[in-house]
């Protein structure tokens, strides 16, 4: 199955509602069931938020991807915002700097079946997952 890259400019709760869509369509065209294409989208919402909030405006991709007879969908999220200062921290349920429940990044993580994060303070934030049919 070859579907296509989509890309997607986070800077607008209207771009937020759209990236959440698209990545619905992506893990449903990826064959993922429906509680999977759920879990996707909601770590694509939690992650387009953190962009909003955190960084002004980033990008979301989704991409079809396969790793031997696996097949599945990978969510890059990424901005060049101020950047996580202390990723462990970050990392930690009920920790947040923004006044919220500070169970985002670690929630996405436990949502998705691969987690990577990228972060260096200045430069911004990569954050990349995968969720496995």
């Amino acid at each position: 199955m070859n579907l296509p890259e989509m890309r997607i400019w986070i800077s607008t709760e209207a771009n937020l509602a759209r990236s959440i869509m698209a990545s619905r369509k992506m893990a449903e065209s990826a064959g993922l069931q429906a509680n999977q294409v759920a879990l996707v989208a909601t770590a694509v919402s939690e992650l387009a938020r953190n962009i909003i909030k955190y960084a002004h405006h980033g990008e979301v991709i989704l991409r079809y991807v396969t790793h031997g007879p696996k097949q599945g969908v990978e969510v890059v999220a990424w901005d060049h915002g101020p950047g996580i200062e202390c990723v462990e921290s970050a990392m930690s349920d009920h920790h947040s700097t923004g006044g919220t429940l500070g169970l985002g990044l670690p929630g996405v993580k436990r949502l998705m079946d691969e987690f990577e994060l990228e972060s260096e303070v200045g430069k911004g934030t990569r954050i990349t997952v995968r969720k496995w049919k």
